[in-house]
């Protein structure tokens, strides 16, 4: 793929070369999903280095490594530390390992209102991240600088002021085929989002008549709902033109009452849009660790060589086995700006070997099964959720 035309796969230097040496190999490794025991061992010296560098920056992850080592999990590696710190951290703390002035982007995790997670990236890390996306989309041919498709983003449309890291993460997807035509469901009213789904529809229809490929990102809740209005309504399938794309994440929190499974969503997709099931991915990902995580044609989800995955027991953290269900342990030492390279996330899951999904991938992969217990915290899709009240 040619770099001039592709801004996220140019080079991206860590801030200390010297210090951060193997993390920069890690990060500069093009193919998404090698493994083996030399990237093992590259990504162990990548962590070790991240601990000294946050170490070195920050109080409180220096007060971490002098506790009692945690018990490592089996994926990420015997001698790796991952010292455990939970995602809500976040919504309360505002922990960093770099000066202010060295903020290049700060998102949050929520609506506008409830507690948010508040992140600081500086240029090195959030490069990496969206390098990281683009390397995944170039494995399966995503990017195409020169076919213009017509977008449909189930996300939040732009305003001043707005950090929602969602937003900033479909927004920049565009980046990845010239965009003919941009519709956003969530509109900016002024004073807030609204759910627009007649203009969804409206889009979806023009879009389909241009005859140009169609993307549609963002929260699967919003899609399932357009197309029940659609059914509702008695309206006729919509056959999206070839090489349209559907990339999905945020998941359906606040709606797990109307939520259907994966198999059924797809194939209504499939049926009323026209888009093949293996155009239909779901992703996985979240501001405080921002590594992505993007279905196979078999639709798991595999972790790439940047990161590892884990599964923690909820209520001891001892990591667990293939196939239990327990807390979702993500680690990468790609982040420089804060300590969150070991972020235990507030998702069940369960992990499982490469060899039982059936697709080519060699890593492991994991199904995220639903959030654990019951919180007031608001995440971007519970916020966005709302929206949907009284419209669907």
């Amino acid at each position: 793929m040619n770099t001039d035309t592709t801004p996220y796969l140019a080079p991206v230097q860590v801030p200390d070369p010297q210090a951060l040496a193997h993390v920069q190999r890690l990060c500069d490794l093009a193919e998404p999903y090698v493994q083996g025991p030399d990237t093992d061992a590259l990504f162990a010296a990548a962590m070790a280095e991240a601990n000294d560098c946050h170490a070195a920056r920050s109080p409180f992850f220096r007060s971490l490594l002098a506790d009692a080592p945690e018990v490592p999990a089996p994926t990420v590696g015997a001698g790796v530390r991952t010292p455990l710190i939970h995602a809500n951290f976040f919504k309360r703390h505002e922990v960093l390992s770099v000066p202010r002035d060295d903020v290049f982007l700060h998102l949050t995790s929520s609506g506008t209102t409830g507690q948010k997670s508040q992140m600081f990236f500086d240029e090195w890390t959030i490069r990496s991240a969206q390098r990281m996306v683009a390397r995944i989309f170039d494995h399966y041919g995503w990017i195409t600088p020169d076919q213009p498709v017509n977008y449909l983003l189930y996300s939040y449309e732009p305003a001043p002021s707005m950090k929602l890291g969602t937003s900033f993460t479909d927004n920049y997807l565009c980046d990845f085929a010239p965009a003919k035509g941009v519709t956003h469901a969530l509109r900016h009213t002024g004073e807030g989002h609204e759910f627009d789904v007649y203009g969804c529809i409206r889009a979806l229809r023009q879009y389909a008549e241009e005859g140009l490929p169609v993307r549609i990102l963002g929260f699967p809740a919003f899609l399932h709902f357009t197309l029940e209005r659609m059914r509702a309504q008695g309206l006729p399938p919509i056959e999206l033109p070839s090489g349209s794309l559907v990339v999905l994440g945020g998941g359906w929190k606040g709606h797990a009452d109307r939520q259907i499974g994966k198999a059924e969503f797809y194939a209504r997709v499939t049926e009323l849009l026209g888009v093949e099931p293996e155009r239909i991915r779901d992703t996985f990902g979240s501001v405080e660790h921002c590594v992505p995580y993007i279905e196979c044609a078999e639709h798991r989800l595999h972790v790439p060589v940047w990161s590892r995955a884990a599964v923690r027991e909820t209520r001891t953290l001892r990591p667990l086995g293939y196939g239990e269900r327990g807390f979702l342990h993500l680690v990468s030492p790609y982040i420089t700006s804060v300590p969150a390279q070991s972020v235990v996330m507030g998702d069940l899951a369960s992990l499982h070997p490469a060899e039982e999904c059936g697709c080519p991938l060699p890593t492991p992969w994991f199904t995220v099964h639903g959030r654990a217990g019951v919180s007031r915290n608001r995440s971007c899709a519970v916020a966005a959720a709302e929206l949907l009240k009284g419209r669907a």
